[in-house]
């Protein structure tokens, strides 16, 4: 087992259609707004971005974002990421009677040495952090979506 890669998904039960939803999702610049834990986002053209986070940990992670896949109609957001995190990241949208049921799913790699460092004891403790930074990230979106 490779330590330093890791598989997360999510499935956020969302109170708006897809077609509100979508717009929100796919302006990654703005995720700063409303995902406490995405402190800054610098677009670098119109598909490439670079993005520092930060959750519970005392760490901030930076990569740069390339956007892949952006398919309205299917309701899938996919990137690229390199730099601390290596891998991919998507959103699939679909519909839930009146609502949206937004599935995140990402499966990257730790480039950052102290990190790697730590990938055996570190483990659950990473898996928590990512749980609790996805957790703050539907409050918000929900506080944002009844804002708009």
């Amino acid at each position: 087992m490779d330590w330093t890669h890791y598989r997360f998904r999510a499935r956020w039960e969302l109170p708006a259609p897809p077609a509100v939803v979508y717009p929100v999702l796919e302006r990654a610049e703005e995720y700063p707004r409303w995902w406490p834990q995405v402190r800054e986002v610098n677009q670098l053209d119109d598909t490439t971005g670079v993005i520092r986070i930060r959750a519970s940990l005392p760490y901030a992670l930076t990569f740069t974002a390339r956007e892949v896949r952006r398919d309205p109609a299917a309701g899938v957001l996919e990137i690229a990421m390199t730099g601390d995190l290596e891998g991919w990241a998507r959103w699939t949208l679909t519909a839930d009677g009146s609502g949206t049921l937004a599935r995140y799913d990402q499966e990257v790699d730790l480039n950052r040495p102290l990190l790697r460092w730590f990938a055996v004891p570190g483990r659950p403790v990473f898996r928590l952090n990512h749980a609790l930074m996805m957790r703050a990230g539907r409050r918000g979106l929900l506080a944002h979506l009844e804002a708009v």
